[in-house]
C-alpha cells in the first residue's frame, strides 16, 4: 500500500480490542492478520484468508525470525532441564539458608535483580526470572500479577540500555544504515536520556521497596494474601507444571546446576556477537547470538548432569522435548505477532501514524511528540523493534537537519517504543511475561498499565525539559 490511510490501523486495533474483550490472544492476533490481508486484497475476505496463511508461513523464511522462534523452544528445554536437575530449588535453598530470601519483599527484589543482571535478551530475562521467582512468590503470597509486572519492567527496559546485546546490535545497525557517523557513541548517549526505560525499572524497584500497590494491583495483592492465586475467571497463559517437571532424586538440589548454565548463556552472548560480526561486536547478529547462547547453556546443563550421573542422555532428551513442548504456545504467539507486524508494515500503519502526528513543532514539543508517536506505533503493532525501524529514519534526519545532538532524538524513539510495547496486550514481551509468571494475560496488562502510564508521564515531561534546553 503506497499511500497509507486510516484504514491501516484497523488490523492492530482489532487485535487489541479482541484481546481485551475475549482474552483469546491467538484468535485476536489471527483476526488482525486476516483483516490486514483482506484489506490488501481489496476487501476480499477469502483472498485475505488465503494470503494470511501464506504470509504467516512466510514469516519463517526470515533467518532472524526462525532463530527467535527456535530460541523460544530451546529456552523451554533449558528451563525444564535446569528445574528437573534441582538447580532452581538448590538456588532458592541457597538463598533461604543464608536468609537472603525469606519473605515476600526479598523475593520481589530477587526477581528485580535477575531482570537487571540477565540483560542479553528480553525474552530470556522474563523466562528465567519467572522460573526462579514464581515458587517464592507463591510461597510468600505475593501475586503473580506483581511478578509479571516486575519481570516485564526489567526486561526490555534494561535490555535497551545495554548497547552490546541483541537490542544494541539491532539499533546500531539501524543507526549505521541512516548514516550516523558514530552509532555506538550516539547509543551510549541515549542511556541517561532513555527516561521511560530508566523510569520503568526504577519504579518497579520503588514498588518492591515501598510496596506501592495501586488500582488493580492492590486488589490482586489482597486476593493473593488471602490464599487465592488467581481470579475465578482468570486463564493462566501457560500450565506451570509443563515447565516444572518431577525433580531428580538421584542428586541433591544444587545451585551450581542453575548458576553455571545461566552464566554460560550471559557470557556467550557477546562472544556470539563477536563471532557473527567478524570481530566487531556492533556488527554481530543479535538473533543468531541469542540462539547460540541458549544452546551453549543447554549443552552446559547437560554436561553437568551427565558428569554427576544424574540423568542419561535419553532422560535429558525427553525432559528437553517436554520443556520445548511447553513453550510451543509461546512460539505460536510469536509467529502470529510477527505476521501481524508484517501486515501492519505492508499497510503502512506506522508510516500513517507518523505522518498525521508529526510536523513542525518547537523542540520542547517535538521530543515528547516523538516519544508519544513511537509509543502509539508500538502499542498498535505490538513491537518495539518494528517501531524503531519506522521512527528512527524520521527522528535521526530531523536531528541532523537541525544540527543538534542525535542522542535526545534517538532516546525519545527508543523510550516511546519501550513504553508502547510495555503497555500493549499484543506485545510479545508482555505476553511472555504473563506466561513466565503463569498468570492471566489481561490481568497482567490491567495491573501493569497504571505503573506504565506513571513512568510515561514522567518521561514525557522530561523530554519536554530536554527539548527546551536544546532550543
Amino acid at each position: 500500500m503506497n499511500d497509507p490511510t486510516w484504514v491501516s490501523v484497523l488490523p492492530p486495533v482489532l487485535a487489541i480490542v479482541l484481546a481485551i474483550w475475549t482474552r483469546q490472544v491467538y484468535l485476536s492476533l489471527g483476526a488482525g492478520i486476516w483483516l490486514g490481508w483482506t484489506i490488501m486484497a481489496d476487501w476480499n475476505p477469502f483472498a485475505g484468508l488465503g494470503r494470511s496463511i501464506e504470509e504467516t508461513v512466510a514469516v519463517l523464511a526470515s533467518a532472524g525470525n526462525a532463530n527467535v522462534i527456535l530460541f523460544t523452544l530451546v529456552i523451554g528445554a533449558l528451563i525444564a532441564t535446569v528445574e528437573s536437575s534441582g538447580g532452581v530449588r538448590g538456588f532458592i535453598r541457597y538463598l533461604e539458608t543464608r536468609e537472603w530470601v525469606n519473605n515476600g519483599k526479598r523475593s520481589q527484589f530477587l526477581a528485580w535483580i535477575i531482570g537487571v543482571i540477565i540483560f542479553i535478551e528480553s525474552n530470556i530475562t522474563v523466562l528465567v526470572s519467572g522460573a526462579v521467582s514464581r515458587p517464592l512468590f507463591d510461597r510468600y503470597r505475593v501475586s503473580r500479577e506483581k511478578l509479571a509486572y516486575i519481570i516485564d519492567s526489567t526486561s526490555a527496559s534494561i535490555c535497551i540500555l545495554i548497547p552490546l546485546n541483541a537490542w544494541g546490535a539491532y539499533n546500531l545497525g539501524l543507526l549505521d544504515s541512516l548514516g550516523v557517523e558514530d552509532p555506538l557513541g550516539v547509543l551510549l548517549g541515549t542511556i541517561p536520556l532513555n527516561f521511560y526505560a530508566l523510569g520503568a525499572a526504577l519504579l518497579a524497584l520503588a514498588v518492591v521497596i515501598w510496596k506501592i500497590d495501586i488500582g488493580p494491583m492492590k486488589k490482586a495483592e489482597l486476593r493473593t494474601q488471602g490464599g487465592v492465586k488467581e481470579w475465578p475467571e482468570s486463564q493462566p497463559m501457560i500450565d506451570e507444571e509443563i515447565l516444572s517437571p518431577k525433580p531428580n532424586d538421584r542428586i541433591p538440589p544444587r545451585a551450581v546446576n542453575m548458576v553455571v548454565p545461566i552464566t554460560t548463556m550471559v557470557v556467550m552472548m557477546p562472544v556470539g556477537l563477536w563471532i557473527t560480526g567478524g570481530g566487531d561486536l556492533r556488527a554481530g547478529s543479535g538473533s543468531t547470538s541469542v540462539l547460540w547462547a541458549v544452546l551453549a547453556a543447554l549443552a552446559m546443563a547437560w554436561g553437568l548432569l551427565l558428569a554427576q550421573k544424574a540423568n542419561t542422555v535419553d532422560e535429558l532428551t525427553r525432559t528437553a522435548l517436554k520443556g520445548a513442548g511447553g513453550l510451543v504456545p509461546l512460539a505460536l504467539i510469536l509467529l502470529l505477532a510477527l505476521a501481524l507486524g508484517n501486515v501492519a508494515n505492508a499497510l503502512g500503519t506506522g508510516a500513517w501514524v507518523a505522518q498525521v502526528t508529526t510536523g513542525v513543532f518547537p523542540l520542547f514539543i517535538l521530543l515528547p511528540l516523538l516519544f508519544l508517536v513511537s509509543a502509539g506505533i508500538a502499542f498498535s503493532t505490538g513491537t518495539s523493534w518494528g517501531t524503531f525501524a519506522i521512527m528512527l529514519p524520521i527522528a535521526v534526519p530531523v536531528g541532523m537537519t537541525l544540527g543538534l545532538p542525535l542522542a535526545p532524538f534517538v532516546a525519545a524513539v527508543l523510550s516511546g517504543g519501550i513504553f508502547g510495547d510495555h503497555s500493549s496486550p499484543i506485545s510479545d514481551t508482555t505476553i511472555i511475561s504473563s506466561m513466565a509468571a503463569a498468570t492471566d494475560h489481561i490481568d497482567h496488562v490491567r495491573t501493569q498499565l497504571p505503573y506504565a502510564m506513571l513512568a510515561a508521564g514522567v518521561a514525557t515531561v522530561a523530554f519536554g525539559v530536554v527539548g527546551a534546553t536544546l532550543g
